[in-house]
């Protein structure tokens, strides 16, 4: 019986911990494919094995539960490796992640693209962002608030300090 009890103790552990506490990462072409069929905006978080700040925006940033629960709920998210030796198809284009991160305008990591569900871009955010900015910039731009303000008049109406 008290065997019984600890091994009930431990798949429960085990069910809270694979809880998700990320956002949702799918591949490439999954993704994409996921945002045409339920016209959800994109987020691709284009990164290096070797970029300390792409990790720290992972660590911090992506593991905030504000973000990915917003993100999981709001966000079709791809996470591409700009260096990896794979191919992937784009707009009817098969490249590799570096040509797609390239032709998007990335020059450095980590960077944030956001695309509307049928792959057109919306912006290209540079650089590693704080939690604490990054989900207003998340609700910016899934409420379509980028079509009609510009971010800092945004944030001026949310009562965000810039």
């Amino acid at each position: 019986m008290k065997l019984l009890r600890i091994a009930l103790l431990l798949i429960l552990a085990l069910t809270f911990q694979a809880e998700a506490k990320n956002p949702q990462w799918k591949k490439f072409d999954e993704g994409m494919k996921l945002a045409k069929q339920t016209g959800k905006k994109v987020l691709i978080d284009v990164y290096t094995d070797w970029c300390s700040w792409c990790k720290k925006m992972d660590a911090s940033t992506y593991a905030d539960k504000k973000v990915y629960e917003y993100l999981n709920k709001n966000y079709v998210v791809i996470k591409l490796n700009a260096e990896a030796n794979e191919r992937i198809t784009f707009a009817g284009q098969t490249m590799s992640p570096a040509e797609f991160s390239q032709g998007m305008g990335v020059t450095g990591y980590p960077a944030t693209l956001f695309l509307k569900s049928d792959g057109q871009a919306i912006t290209l955010l540079p650089g590693y962002s704080e939690a604490n900015m990054f989900i207003h910039i998340l609700t910016y731009i899934n409420e379509n608030q980028y079509e009609k303000k510009k971010f800092p008049d945004y944030l001026a109406e949310k009562g965000v300090k810039y």
